[in-house]
């Protein structure tokens, strides 16, 4: 019985750069220090062969807490719904017209980042409000 305490969580992507600095934004996490005997992320992607160059990227959480989030280059774009979205929890424990207000203003925030809003999903007798987005190359992920 295997006892897993970590996970990352990889995207497929066109511009794994671009895509990881996005969700650095969002969520605070760091691009990570570049491997030992590198100055910069730069010099060590000039040391990899041409084919091999800016396919990867990837944010961490300097607390340790979250999971580390990967992001690596396809050749092929998106063309249907994600199987798997991050929920942003920006919203937590807050109900009715305080978790909206916080929820619409987080919105504006990754608006501005280059984050799409998509819909308003309405509290239920179920469920707490969250807001559907997209990400800048338009993975969705709730805003919870």
């Amino acid at each position: 019985m295997s006892s897993i305490k970590q996970f990352q969580v990889t995207f497929d992507c066109a511009e794994p750069e671009r895509v990881a600095r996005f969700w650095c934004e969002v969520l605070g996490y760091v691009v990570p220090p570049p491997p030992e005997g590198f100055a910069t992320w730069e010099d060590f992607h000039r040391s990899q062969p041409p084919e091999e160059q800016g396919t990867w990227a990837a944010c961490v959480d300097l607390s340790g807490v979250g999971p580390r989030l990967f992001f690596q280059r396809v050749p092929e774009g998106k063309t249907a719904k994600n199987r798997v979205h991050l929920d942003v929890r920006a919203g937590t424990g807050l109900v009715g017209e305080e978790r909206l207000a916080v929820l619409e203003a987080e919105c504006a925030r990754l608006v501005a980042l280059g984050a799409v809003r998509v819909q308003l999903l309405a509290a239920d007798e179920d469920n707490e409000s969250c807001i559907v987005m997209q990400d800048i190359e338009g993975n969705e992920f709730c805003l919870d």
